[in-house]
C-alpha cells in the first residue's frame, strides 16, 4: 500500500513556522515505526515536485527526465474507452488558466479560483480549438479544468507540471526549446484571442477571473504495460490550502488527515 501525501511539508517561511505549532500525535507514532529508504526530488525548482515522481514511481513507470511524466496519457487511458481515445499516442494536459499580470511579473493564480463549469469550459475550449487544430493537436474535455491534447511533439516534451507553477512567476516554467516554441507561440495566440471574447465580456461583468490563458503539462506517451496500479492511495486534501498559502486552513487540513 501506498499513501502519498502531496505538499505534507513546504519551503514557505510562514508555512515552516505554522507547522512547529502544529500537534500530529499520530503521524509521529507512524513515523516512529518507520524508516526512510529513498528521497525523491532535488529542489523546488525541478519541473516535477516530489508527490508526482512518488506517484510515477508507485506506479512502477520507467524513470522519465525531469518534467516527463506522462500523467495525461495516464489520463486518456482512463477515458479511452468512453471517449474512444487512441491510447497509443502522445498526450498533454491542457489547464484553462488566468495569468495574472504585476508590475514586475506575471503569475499563475490558481486554477480553482476560475470556478469553471462544464458550459463555460467547453465554450473555452471551442473558442481555442481552432488554434491548435492548425498545428496538428486534436483536442479532447476531460473536465472543467482538464482538456487532452494529442499531438507528437508532446512525445517526452519537458513542461513544468502545474503544481509547480501556481502562485509564481511563470518565467522561469516556460518551455523555451525545440518544438517548445510552437507551445509558446500558441499560448501567446490563446491569450489575444481571448482577451476579447465574449465569454470573458460575462465572467468580468459577474465578478470573476477571467479565462486568459492555458498551461501545458504531464506530457509524454503511456510506458508499455502501464497503468493505474491497485494500493496507490494519494490524499490532496492539503494541496489547495498550501497553493493558497492560507496556512491555518493547512494546519487544520493536516489535523484532520491526522
Amino acid at each position: 500500500m501506498h499513501l502519498i501525501v502531496p505538499f505534507a511539508g513546504t519551503v514557505s517561511e510562514a508555512g515552516r513556522h505554522a507547522l512547529q505549532s502544529l500537534a500530529l500525535p499520530r503521524l509521529d507514532k507512524l513515523l516512529a515505526r518507520l524508516r526512510p529508504v529513498q528521497r525523491l526530488g532535488s529542489d523546488e525548482h525541478s519541473l516535477n515536485p516530489p508527490h508526482e515522481q512518488a506517484l510515477a514511481a508507485a506506479w512502477g513507470w520507467p524513470t522519465s527526465p525531469d518534467g516527463a511524466l506522462p500523467f495525461a496519457a495516464q489520463l486518456a487511458a482512463q477515458l479511452a474507452a468512453q471517449h474512444g481515445l487512441d491510447t497509443r499516442q502522445p498526450w498533454g494536459l491542457l489547464t484553462p488558466v488566468h495569468l495574472h499580470v504585476g508590475t514586475d511579473q506575471v503569475s499563475l493564480t490558481p486554477p480553482w479560483a476560475l470556478q469553471l463549469d462544464d458550459t463555460t469550459s467547453r465554450e473555452a475550449l471551442d473558442a481555442v480549438r481552432p488554434l491548435f487544430e492548425s498545428e496538428g493537436f486534436t483536442l479532447h474535455p476531460a473536465a472543467p479544468l482538464q482538456w487532452l491534447a494529442s499531438h507528437p511533439m508532446l512525445d517526452g516534451l519537458a513542461t513544468a507540471g502545474l503544481d509547480r507553477v501556481i502562485g509564481r512567476s511563470i518565467d522561469r516554467w516556460l518551455p523555451g526549446h525545440g518544438d517548445a516554441r510552437l507551445i509558446r507561440r500558441l499560448q501567446n495566440e490563446v491569450q489575444m484571442l481571448l482577451y476579447t471574447h465574449p465569454l470573458n465580456d460575462r465572467r468580468e461583468a459577474a465578478g470573476l477571473p477571467t479565462v486568459n490563458s492555458v498551461w501545458l503539462s504531464g506530457c509524454g506517451r503511456l510506458p508499455d504495460g502501464a497503468g493505474a496500479e491497485a494500493g496507490v492511495q494519494v490524499d490532496d486534501r492539503l494541496r489547495q490550502p498550501a497553493l493558497d498559502e492560507d496556512w491555518a486552513a493547512w494546519c487544520d487540513a493536516w489535523r484532520a488527515l491526522d
